[in-house]
């Protein structure tokens, strides 16, 4: 049995890849580092460093620099990758996957 403070046990797998997992991060934390994203996902920094490239790159994360951190803003309505979740937007994701009170909305188009 568990203690109550400790952390649950990590699951064999997980219905999230860990591009999922980075992503539900930055969601929660905009300014989150990549060593806190690979200690929360339970993955490299390398690793999260890769993902989080892999993120920008197709234009699901913008990461801005500011001072020594990055600041990271998610393309909300962008759609998921797979063909059998085409047809879904990554803020439906994040609205099943992050806690209520960190729940990032879409921008409106007159935020954009």
């Amino acid at each position: 049995m568990e203690a109550a403070d400790s952390p649950p046990a990590k699951p064999g797998w997980t219905f999230l890849t860990n591009h999922g997992h980075v992503l539900v991060c930055i969601a929660t934390d905009p300014e989150i580092r990549g060593r806190d994203i690979a200690t929360r996902v339970g993955i490299t920094e390398r690793a999260a460093q890769a993902i989080v490239a892999d993120l920008v790159a197709e234009g699901y994360v913008e990461r801005t620099r500011i001072g020594r951190r990055n600041h990271y803003r998610i393309a909300m309505d962008r759609k998921l990758r797979h063909p059998l979740e085409h047809s879904h937007r990554i803020d439906e994701l994040l609205a099943l996957a992050t806690p209520e009170p960190d729940r990032p909305r879409a921008a409106s188009a007159r935020e954009r």
